[in-house]
């Protein structure tokens, strides 16, 4: 009997063993990765600042690239089962192989890079065998983080790379390509793997991630939502409004719609249901505003910088340009929340839910400050953009440590954790940028590129606007749900440049994918970002992504119109820009008017139809089309006449009750 008590617990005891172990082995690949995340970071930074040239080390830009990959790489077989999943207690023995693999490889060609840019001939035997290692990880890299689409799309460009003089016909039969040279030169040239997209990703993306980070853990975030609501609470519909201002705010600079919903939508959701909103309307305009953060100057998710290197522009010219067609995108959805709000008669936030300004301003104005410092190092100083970020980045953890907010200070843990896990969260990205630069190369040594601009120039030769449908639908396609960046890396490589071959303006035709993209995050099937605020708000998810798709129909639009006429895109005349401006703010407000179905009053099916024909009529841009002006002109006069006639027919509205400060 003396013994029963002991066998008893004896499972038990297994049991806490077998957590504790699994505990242990779960944290200890948590603190790899956040080390090894720290590490691409920390290369990031000492290049932002050129601190290997002050040092005496005269290394190159791809020596950084050669390591910030191979870094990646022991992430990306350390935290990603081959099964699938997100996260995983131990690292079997093949991954550990392929991790080696990799880290082995990038040290080795990071020794021997100065011989490569040398004398690369002599060098190729070495080339190739680094190759042969990089290649075959940088494709299950791709299918562990980006899923097998993707994938399978990078599969082919490979294997045409091969295979492509066999290709029946003359317009895909690609130049033939000796293997061992391909091999060797793909995974170690500057102008493949090593290409342009990796060199801004590891050199200038990262350190947006951790400017995004940095301002995650000082409570930025929250404090973007308090001034939005000391902002926006007053008015009707007064919290979806604060979840548009917060995200708009907040996604700008985190790069991810999907994130910037995580991030904000917690907030925000909850606060639109209690006011009123239902379940799927609160989770698309999240999803929507979340998505608008990454078109909303001046950072845009790091893609204007990616679009400032790509078209070899100022960086203000790309600001300039998504100046306007973002003004559209938020007015838009304004529009839509305010009219949604008159129509549902939702309440304003109750008065003692709405923080004073004079607080909210005392309590983080210095969050600003990292952002004045950006643009001015930028346009003033005309820094570099890694650096300007470097200095921007700083500055967030300098004013936290200074001012605090709400009392809490960053801590030097923290500061840590935002350095770990910017590097951690970019090495999704660093897969990408590899396999675009790889894209790049292929199209370029093969003859692919000029046969798909021949391929589109077939399409659009009747017309140019299905030649955009099928271009619209294809970046849909290839941009579902991936980061900003990434998105507009893989479609920058395979897409924009055969439109700018065809005579698109090179800003409308880089701009025009980046859109449809981003539209790829609420657009149905996929909508990874309404899916994901659907998850928050408890709405059905292909309900969420319909109603996303209506919030944000301007985006679908206005693509088509600064690709005809990129007046828009602050591309000519101060007339053409202005007159094109003003009539698409209208339009927009006409539009949004006849997809809600309210203007002064309900609308019918007839009055919907009339203001959403004026809205697109005022949207078509003058110069472009015949009788440009005079169509400008039927839609303003449909518009206004209809308009009156609502205004007239509801002449004095009761004010929108107020929310009891109980609700």
């Amino acid at each position: 009997m003396a013994d029963t008590p002991t066998t008893a617990k004896a499972p038990e005891n297994q049991k806490g063993e077998a957590l504790l172990s699994q505990w242990n082995e779960s944290s200890l690949v948590k603190t790899l990765c956040l080390a090894f995340g720290a590490l691409i970071t920390i290369i990031a930074l000492s290049w932002a600042i050129e601190l290997p040239l002050k040092l005496g080390f005269e290394w190159l830009d791809e020596q950084a690239m050669v390591a910030c990959f191979g870094l990646m790489l022991v992430i990306v077989f350390i935290r990603y089962p081959a099964g699938g999943g997100k996260e995983r207690l131990s690292v079997p023995w093949y991954d550990m192989i392929l991790a080696s693999l990799g880290a082995g490889a990038a040290c080795y060609l990071l020794f021997i890079y100065g011989d490569v840019e040398l004398n690369p001939f002599e060098m190729r035997p070495k080339m190739f065998w680094v190759s042969l290692i990089f290649l075959p990880l940088t494709w299950e890299a791709l299918r562990r983080t980006a899923g097998i689409s993707l994938t399978m799309i990078f599969s082919v460009f490979v294997i045409y790379a091969f295979v492509g003089h066999l290709v029946p016909g003359e317009m895909f039969k690609g130049v033939e390509q000796e293997p061992y040279r391909l091999i060797a030169e793909l995974g170690t040239n500057n102008a493949s793997l090593l290409g342009l997209p990796l060199k801004i990703i590891v050199l200038t993306v990262v350190l947006f991630i951790w400017m995004g980070q940095l301002l995650l853990h000082t409570g930025a975030s929250e404090w973007f939502t308090d001034l939005a609501a000391a902002m926006m609470g007053r008015s009707r519909g007064g919290s979806a409004k604060i979840a548009v201002v917060a995200s708009g705010f907040f996604g700008s600079i985190s790069g991810s719609a999907v994130a910037n919903v995580a991030s904000t939508g917690v907030i925000t959701i909850p606060l639109m249901q209690q006011a009123g909103y239902d379940r799927k309307t609160s989770g698309a305009i999240e999803a929507v505003a979340s998505t608008g953060g990454q078109i909303m100057p001046p950072i845009m998710g790091a893609a204007a910088f990616l679009m400032a290197e790509i078209l070899e522009l100022e960086y203000t010219e790309i600001i300039l340009a998504a100046l306007i067609p973002a003004a559209l995108y938020y007015l838009a959805v304004f529009v839509q929340v305010d009219l949604e709000a008159a129509k549902n008669n939702i309440a304003p936030l109750p008065k003692d839910r709405i923080p004073l300004m004079r607080r909210v301003m005392r309590e983080g104005w210095f969050f600003l400050l990292p952002y004045v410092i950006l643009v001015y190092t930028l346009f003033s100083l005309n820094l570099p953009p890694q650096e300007s970020a470097f200095w921007a980045a700083i500055s967030v953890a300098v004013v936290s440590i200074v001012f605090g907010y709400k009392g809490k200070r960053i801590t030097p843990a923290q500061l840590w954790d935002s350095v770990a896990a910017s590097g951690r969260s970019s090495a999704d990205i660093i897969a990408i940028g590899a396999m675009a630069g790889l894209i790049i190369s292929i199209l370029d040594r093969t003859g692919l590129g000029q046969a798909l601009t021949l391929l589109l120039a077939s399409v659009g030769e009747d017309s140019i606007f299905l030649l955009l449908i099928l271009t619209a639908l294809v970046s849909i396609l290839l941009g579902m749900g991936m980061p900003t960046s990434a998105i507009y890396l893989l479609l920058a490589t395979m897409i924009a440049p055969s439109l700018v071959k065809l005579g698109i303006h090179p800003i409308s035709a880089h701009m025009f994918v980046l859109y449809f993209g981003l539209m790829s995050m609420i657009t149905p099937p996929v909508a990874i970002a309404a899916f994901a605020a659907a998850s928050l708000s408890g709405a059905k998810p292909m309900e969420t992504g319909v109603t996303a798709v209506r919030l944000g129909w301007i985006a679908y639009v206005v693509p088509f119109i600064f690709v005809l006429s990129p007046a828009l895109l602050w591309q000519g005349t101060p007339y053409a820009i202005a007159e094109g401006a003003i009539t698409a703010f209208i339009g927009v407000w006409f539009g949004s008017c006849g997809l809600i179905g309210y203007m002064f009053g309900p609308q019918g099916t007839i009055g919907r139809i009339l203001l959403f024909v004026a809205g697109i009529m005022l949207l078509l841009p003058a110069e472009a089309i015949p009788n440009g002006l005079l169509i400008n002109g039927i839609g303003l006069a449909i518009g206004v006449i209809w308009g009156t006639k609502d205004y007239l027919a509801n002449p004095k509205k009761k004010p929108v009750p107020e929310a009891s400060s109980g609700e």
